[in-house]
């Protein structure tokens, strides 16, 4: 369905171009006044008119037809799921699930395209290896690709490595609590979506993949990656599972952020956002 305005809009280029081109056929070169072979003839004018107005009405039409795509793909992404979004506290959250082979609950592993991408984290800010390190310091002083211990004795006196709701983390204390929170919510509005939950990793002191420079936000114990079924989303093809975007609702209600809205799209991966690292600092629990 992606390819089709990318069509519509490339036959449109080409009768255009195929208009041009005739233009000649009905102005011969060495035109002007007077009588000669020059001139244009009254049905040449009547022609060219005609033609006009057809790649006008071509070009309304191929615009209308772009915004049916767009709006049928809109539909498509949106995949109504009966929830009420999730608030803060969890309350009144209910996901209706329908039975049978097509419903939403056979579908969470399925690839969508995740619509708007880039205002999925309203409010939130994501926070960046500088920001975290000027809040904690360097998780370890020698950082290399592979995943090391932490040594930094602050984040390292709050890690924990247990199992929360469906998965196991190694993470810090208040995110860990955090977490349970968000499966908690989970599970009480969709038992179903919440056992198929699985993990791809969380705590992993390395640079980020290709770089010799940035730390991976894996490093301070604030980000897990999760998964439906054990199946790994695609890096950065601006699609994800229908679970995980079911998912991020309850996850920016408890102030994490979600990594479909990065410039490189990853959308398996969950982390606290800058607000509300602040607000544990404040609290006394970092």
């Amino acid at each position: 369905m992606r390819l089709l305005p990318a069509i519509l809009l490339s036959v449109s280029v080409l009768i255009a171009a195929m208009i041009v081109v005739s233009i000649p056929l009905f102005f011969p070169a060495g035109g002007g006044g007077g009588t000669g072979g020059g001139a244009v003839d009254n049905q040449a004018r009547i022609d060219i008119d005609q033609l006009h107005v057809d790649l006008d009405n071509l070009a309304e039409v191929v615009a209308q037809l772009r915004d049916q795509v767009d709006s049928l793909e809109d539909r498509v992404n949106k995949i109504e799921v009966g929830a009420t979004p999730p608030d803060a506290s969890g309350e009144g959250l209910m996901i209706v699930t329908p039975d049978g082979p097509n419903s939403i609950g056979g579908n969470y592993a399925q690839v969508v395209l995740v619509a708007d991408r880039r205002n999925l984290n309203k409010g939130l800010t994501v926070p960046t290896p500088s920001f975290m390190i000027g809040k904690f310091g360097p998780p370890r002083e020698d950082l290399s690709a592979d995943c090391q211990p932490m040594t930094n004795p602050r984040l390292a006196s709050l890690l924990e490595d247990q199992m929360v709701g469906p998965v196991q983390v190694k993470m810090l204390k208040p995110a860990i609590e955090s977490l349970q929170t968000i499966f908690d919510n989970i599970q009480r509005a969709d038992p179903d979506l919440y056992a198929r939950i699985n993990t791809s990793g969380s705590l992993c002191v390395r640079f980020i993949r290709g770089s010799t420079t940035n730390v991976s936000n894996h490093s301070f114990g604030t980000a897990v990656d999760l998964n439906i079924d054990g199946h790994l989303d695609d890096l950065g093809d601006g699609r994800t599972q229908l679970g995980l975007t079911i998912l991020s609702d309850f996850f920016n209600a408890e102030g994490w952020v979600w990594g479909a809205a990065y410039g490189r799209e990853d959308s398996m991966h969950f982390e606290v956002s800058e607000e509300k690292i602040n607000e544990w600092i404040a609290a006394g629990k970092i």
